[in-house]
């Protein structure tokens, strides 16, 4: 039988990321990640439920998250559910719990919003594109794609 444990979630954090060592200096991470959903009953009441999921992170991406993301930020993760079990010290009952382990992370919202340096920018001015286009059905200029004369 074929097995597949894949998933991806988007929410806001809900809780400033853990950052940790183990001995052999592998960075760890461990986030909270809020995840809401809205709708509308048959009443017409608006609905929301939030379900919290534990991530972890390891190695580069656990340091990036720890450095870049803080409480309330929004991100997109993208990894596999593990079940973790514990002996609860109060009670003595067996505890379990479903986790992700993060295989990698997507920041979202904007660039001020992690604190990270903001992305280099592609597109071109509306006006810069108009004038390109411009030249170009005019013949004047050369096309975006060009690289130059044809080998053959």
């Amino acid at each position: 039988m074929a097995n597949f444990n894949k998933c991806i979630l988007a929410g806001n954090l809900c809780r400033d990321p853990e950052l940790r060592y183990t001995p052999k200096g592998i960075a760890v991470c461990q986030v909270g990640l809020a995840i809401n959903r809205t709708w509308t009953d048959d009443s017409g009441q608006k609905k929301e439920e939030v379900c919290f999921v534990d991530a972890t992170a390891f190695g580069r991406t656990a340091e990036n998250i720890g450095q870049y993301m803080k409480k309330g930020r929004p991100m997109l993760i993208e990894g596999r559910l593990r079940t973790e079990s514990w002996d609860d010290k109060q009670t003595g009952q067996k505890r379990s719990k479903l986790s992700v382990i993060i295989d990698s992370c997507q920041f979202l919202g904007t660039a001020a919003d992690t604190g990270a340096a903001p992305a280099a920018r592609t597109q071109r001015s509306p006006a810069a594109a108009a004038a390109m286009a411009a030249a170009y059905v005019a013949g004047d200029g050369p096309r975006e794609d060009d690289d130059g004369p044809v080998p053959f």
